[in-house]
C-alpha cells in the first residue's frame, strides 16, 4: 500500500509536526505500507529517518503566507496527479487526499474565538485579511471535495465542528486520538525539578506554572500572566515556546508587576525536562484542536487547567485532573491555581492526571490509522 503524507513543513516546536513523526514512525512497523512524505522541508528525528521511502519536496518561490499555501497547494496537487499513491493523507486543507487531519480544526471557529479578543478593529481586519479569505475558501473546497473519503478529528470538539459547519456525517469523521509515549513522558522526569529550577532561578519550593506552545497570543500566555497579578509570591510561571511577540508579552509582565515571576525559556528541542520541573500546566488557550502537550504534561503528573476552546476540555474533570475555565478570565485562572497550593491536593491531582492518558498508546493510535486506512481501501467490511 503506497501511502502520501503531506505537511508543508517541519516546525520542531509544532505539536501537529510531533503527531506526524509519531505517525511515520507507527506505520513503519507495517511492512505493508510505503511511506512517501509531501513537503516544501522535513527534518526527520532519528527514529523515523529510515521509515520514508522517499521525501518529495514542493518548495516554489512564494512571498507571505496566502502566496506560500497556494503556491504549495498547486504544487502538490501537480505531484498527486503524477504520482500513483493508494491513499493521500493531507496535514493541509487541500482538496486532492482521501484522508485530511484536521489538527487546526476549523478556521472559521477559530476566528471567532479570536474575536473576541481582538475588538471591533481586529476582527474587520480579519475579515478583509486576504489570506484569511483563502484559508476559508479552501478549507470549504477540501470538505466539499468528492474525493475526500474521511476526516481524522483529534477531539469530539473537532468532530461536532466539521459536523455542523459542513455537514459531513459522523461516520466520515473519525476521532483518533494523539499517541503518548509514555516511556519518555512520566512521574519519573521530576528528577530533572531541582536542575531546572536552578538553572532559571526559581525557587524549590515555588508552585511552577508551566505553559508549552508557540503562538502565545492564541494559546492565552496573556491571560496567563495576568492571572500571575492575583497570586502570591511562590507562584510562578514558564513559558516554554518560541514567538516572534515574545517581547511584548515580557513588557505586560514588567507592566503587572510580575516579571520577577515569570520565566520565557524559549524553544527547546526537549520539553520533557520542564514537564518534571513544573506543578501544574495551564494552556488558556482562544482555540486549538487538540494541544499535544496537554497530553505530555497529563502523562507527567502535572493538573491541567486549559479552557472550553480547546479540545483536551473533553479528558479534563473539574476538581480531579485539572479544570476548564474561561480562556480570557484571568481571575478563574488564578483561582484554579490558588487552590493548587494544597499539597494534598495537588498531589491527588497529579496521581489523577497520569490515568487520564494511559490509554493513549501509540500502538494504539497505529491500529487505529491502519484500520482507516483499510476501510478508505475497501478492504475490509
Amino acid at each position: 500500500m503506497r501511502v502520501a503524507l503531506i505537511r508543508q513543513k517541519y516546525n520542531p516546536f509544532g505539536g501537529a509536526e510531533r503527531f506526524v513523526t509519531k505517525a511515520l514512525d507507527a506505520l513503519s512497523q507495517d511492512e505493508s505500507i510505503e511511506l512517501s512524505l509531501i513537503t516544501r522541508r522535513w527534518k526527520p528525528s532519528d527514529s523515523n529517518r529510515q521509515a520514508i521511502v522517499r521525501v518529495i519536496e514542493c518548495n516554489p518561490f512564494s512571498i507571505g503566507r496566502t502566496w506560500r499555501d497556494w503556491s504549495f497547494a498547486r504544487a502538490v496537487r501537480g505531484v498527486v496527479a503524477k504520482e500513483r499513491f493508494d491513499l493521500v493523507q493531507s496535514h493541509e486543507r487541500i482538496d486532492v487526499c482521501d484522508i485530511y487531519r484536521a489538527g487546526d480544526g476549523v478556521h472559521q471557529v477559530w476566528l471567532e474565538h479570536k474575536g473576541r479578543a481582538s475588538g471591533f478593529w481586529g476582527r474587520l481586519g480579519d475579515v478583509i485579511n486576504p489570506y484569511h479569505r483563502y484559508v476559508l475558501a479552501a478549507e470549504k473546497r477540501l470538505f466539499h471535495s468528492k474525493r475526500l473519503k474521511a476526516v481524522i478529528c483529534n477531539s469530539r470538539m473537532v468532530q461536532q465542528e466539521i459536523h455542523t459547519r459542513f455537514g459531513l456525517p459522523l461516520e466520515k469523521l473519525p476521532v483518533i486520538y494523539s499517541a503518548v509515549d509514555t516511556e519518555k513522558y512520566n512521574t519519573d522526569l521530576i528528577s530533572y525539578r531541582e536542575k531546572i529550577r536552578q538553572t532559571y532561578g526559581i525557587p524549590q519550593d515555588a508552585l511552577l506554572t508551566l505553559f508549552v506552545g508557540s503562538g502565545f497570543s492564541r494559546k492565552g500566555v496573556g491571560p496567563l500572566i495576568n492571572a500571575l497579578k492575583h497570586l502570591p509570591d511562590n507562584v510562578w510561571c514558564m513559558i516554554v515556546g518560541k514567538d516572534k511577540q515574545q517581547k511584548r508579552f515580557k513588557t505586560l509582565a514588567e507592566r503587572l508587576g510580575v516579571a520577577h515571576k515569570v520565566v520565557f525559556a524559549g524553544g527547546q528541542m526537549d520539553v520533557r525536562p520542564f514537564y518534571g520541573a513544573a506543578d501544574v500546566f495551564v494552556l488558556p488557550t482562544l482555540y486549538d484542536a487538540f494541544p499535544n502537550a496537554a497530553l505530555e504534561a497529563f502523562a507527567c503528573g502535572l493538573p491541567v487547567i486549559t479552557s472550553p476552546g480547546s479540545g483536551a476540555a473533553e479528558f479534563v474533570q473539574n476538581g480531579f485532573n485539572g479544570w476548564v475555565v474561561d480562556a480570557l478570565d484571568g481571575d478563574a485562572i488564578a483561582s484554579k491555581i490558588k487552590l493548587l497550593l494544597d499539597e494534598l491536593l495537588l498531589e491527588e491531582m497529579g496521581r489523577a492526571a497520569v490515568g487520564t492518558v494511559i490509554h493513549l498508546k501509540p500502538e494504539k493510535m497505529a491500529v487505529e490509522m491502519q484500520q482507516l486506512y483499510r476501510q478508505v481501501l475497501g478492504l475490509t467490511p
